[in-house]
């Protein structure tokens, strides 16, 4: 496990899985990807607002603590990735890790799955893209920069907050905001294009610290920077609320008034098109803030997506002979 201090002591439930697929089809038009694979379901990070809570709902599970603490593994990832790379019908297309869950939480450091379907695709040079939270890639840099080389790899690094203390409150599980920086510079130095996505943004707890989150990324290397406004479907606005309430009481009621007040009077908007930004006065300022912030810090900015868009490229070859390279 990638723990900085003791672990949590919350109770932890792991069940393993033989998957019948891995590579899944994006039909969002909101996200700048087509094919993601997650390796897992449910997230050990336990970020408050993550828009992946109701999604374990189809599993059985709760989208609360179940979503933190019942986390399912699916043993088979890279066997059936190696499938679907056999098949005639794939073509090369660059694959997000995860679009989803995060394929870097902890439990990445025992099972080892993300690592095991990059080094498929260092086999059969299909480009990638990765966006997590978590520091663990830091251990991937070497293979990272390897399929670089052969095929084409972007990381997203999501930070959306300047302060440790505060995004722990609301991301308890997740690396530190200050190790996420400190993984753009080593990923940037081992030349693997990295970015930052300032994302969720939330209205009245960090969008004062945008510009420095802008900032601090730029300083240590990333070339292209997103922002994505909160997103609240109905299962994670319980969880999202409480937590707020607990953690920061004095500003609880500034962030929902805000949230209202950027969707329209509702705490959230699902329609496709509408759901990562916002719209009125309040939104319009921090949209120009960042607008006029990447521009002056010299971002590449590609809308809500992220790297986890590369486009496919030629460079996909499928081997005739299978070499471990990277043990």
């Amino acid at each position: 496990m990638e723990w900085l201090g003791e672990p949590p002591n919350a109770p932890l439930c792991v069940f393993e899985e033989h998957a019948k697929s891995i590579v899944n089809e994006v039909e969002s038009p909101d996200v700048g990807m087509m094919w993601s694979l997650n390796p897992y379901r449910g997230c050990q990070h336990a970020c408050a607002y993550c828009y992946a809570r109701p999604t374990h709902q189809y599993w059985g599970f709760g989208a609360g603590t179940d979503f933190d603490r019942n986390i399912v593994v699916k043993v088979n990832a890279a066997a059936l990735l190696r499938e679907t790379f056999e098949k005639k019908s794939w073509q090369g297309q660059a694959i997000s890790f995860s679009g989803n869950t995060d394929c870097y939480q902890p439990l990445e450091a025992s099972y080892e799955l993300t690592r095991a379907c990059l080094k498929v695709c260092f086999e059969y040079q299909n480009p990638v893209g990765v966006i997590t939270k978590s520091a663990l890639i830091r251990r991937d840099i070497e293979l990272l920069a390897a399929l670089h080389k052969r095929a084409r790899v972007g990381v997203t690094l999501s930070i959306p907050f300047a302060d440790d203390g505060m995004g722990r409150a609301i991301e308890p599980l997740a690396s530190a905001c200050s190790n996420r920086f400190e993984t753009i510079r080593r990923l940037v130095d081992a030349g693997i294009p990295t970015g930052v996505n300032v994302a969720p943004m939330i209205p009245g707890l960090n969008d004062t610290q945008m510009v420095e989150v802008l900032e601090r990324a730029k300083e240590a290397g990333a070339h292209r920077a997103g922002m994505i406004l909160l997103r609240l479907p109905k299962e994670v606005l319980p969880v999202f609320v409480e937590r707020l309430d607990v953690a920061f009481p004095e500003r609880a009621g500034k962030v929902k008034k805000a949230i209202l007040e950027m969707r329209g009077g509702k705490m959230n908007e699902g329609e496709f098109g509408s759901r990562m930004e916002g719209k009125g006065p309040r939104w319009e300022v921090i949209s120009n803030l960042f607008d006029l912030t990447v521009k002056r810090l010299g971002f590449e900015t590609r809308g809500a997506g992220s790297d986890s868009a590369v486009e496919a490229a030629a460079t996909f070859e499928r081997p005739r002979a299978q070499q471990e390279l990277f043990k």
